[in-house]
Parts: structure tokens; C-alpha cells; sequence
């Protein structure tokens, strides 16, 4: 099969998915599901998600060869049934920042996802100055995406598009559990 490496051979772009509503790393994911429609190659490291399982998981094994999902983090940091100590969640977040910097720069890829980089860096997992030399390395026709909310003021005054995800109503507010296929 043959690649049809960066269709209209511009700069890639910078996105920025925030807010504190749902579907961030889903609108990613519209994204890089798009893009296989034009044979398009990409990776999406997750900084946060872990083990526990969630639907794309499985959606990306039936994208490949075209999308690779690379889940570094070691889970929700802080949440009641995380046991683990800061440090190896900090730990794994600067891992992921040196995969992201082969991924932005190896050429294979036409584009990188950072899923929950920004709650990464509002987390004091990583700095603001890591996701900066990242997007400064880039190749030029990567399209680079960042998910999560909080997104630093001085990464959206570095991106190209920026969308706030605003919660208006949330099942999770009713009583209603989060659901398979919808929420994981």
C-alpha cells in the first residue's frame, strides 16, 4: 500500500483540544480516523491512561498498520484507586515526553497525538517547556494534536487551532455511571 505522505505538502498543523467538557481525546481520535481514510500514518501517546481498559485500545489494533497507540502513562494520578507513588507517574511522564520527541521527529509519522499532555503538565508531571521543545522540533508537516484540559497559555498562543470543550450537562452529574463505548 502505497503512503500518500502529507496530501497537500503544508505545514503541519498545531491543535489544541481543552475545557473542561468531554470529548477531547474523542475529537483526536476523529481526527486520526479521517486521516486513515487517506492513508495517512499516525501515533497517539497517552500521558495519563494506563492499564485500565478503554475502547481505543482496540479500535487502533484494527487501524494498523496506520496507527499505533502508545499508552506511557501509569493512570489517573491521585484518583482513589491509585496506589502509586508521584514519582513513578512523573516518571513516566518524562518517558513519554522523549517518545513524543522521536514520534514528532522520525519521519514516519504524518500525525501525533498527545492525549492528556496538558493535564500532564498542570499535573507538574512534566513542564510547559517540554511540550514547547516539542512542538519547536516538529517536522514541518506534522500535524501535531494536544488534548486535555488546563492548556497553558503559552501553548495555545502556539497552536493553530484551539477548541474549549465546554460541559453544559453531564450524565456523571445524574448518578449515571460512565459508559462503554460512550465514555471508555
Amino acid at each position: 500500500m502505497t503512503r500518500n505522505l502529507n496530501l497537500n505538502k503544508e505545514d503541519g498543523l498545531i491543535v489544541v483540544n481543552t475545557g473542561g467538557g468531554k470529548g477531547k481525546t474523542t475529537a483526536a481520535l476523529g481526527i486520526l480516523l479521517r486521516a486513515c481514510g487517506y492513508n495517512l500514518h499516525g501515533v497517539m501517546i497517552q500521558f495519563i491512561k494506563g492499564s485500565w481498559f478503554y475502547g481505543e485500545k482496540e479500535s487502533f489494533e484494527r487501524l494498523a498498520p496506520n496507527f499505533e497507540l502508545l499508552s506511557l502513562g501509569k493512570g489517573f494520578v491521585g484518583i482513589i484507586d491509585d496506589k502509586l507513588p508521584f514519582e513513578d507517574h512523573k516518571n513516566a511522564a518524562k518517558k513519554a515526553v522523549e517518545r513524543a520527541k522521536i514520534e514528532v521527529t522520525n519521519n514516519k509519522n504524518d500525525i501525533v497525538v498527545l492525549d492528556e499532555i496538558n493535564y500532564a503538565v498542570k499535573g507538574k508531571l512534566i513542564r510547559v517547556k517540554d511540550v514547547i521543545d516539542i512542538i519547536k522540533i516538529k517536522n514541518k508537516n506534522l500535524d501535531l494534536i494536544l488534548t486535555g484540559n488546563y492548556a497553558d497559555s503559552k501553548i495555545i498562543a502556539l497552536a493553530d487551532t484551539v477548541t474549549e470543550m465546554k460541559e453544559i450537562k453531564h450524565a456523571f452529574s445524574s448518578g449515571k455511571l460512565a459508559k462503554k463505548g460512550i465514555d471508555y
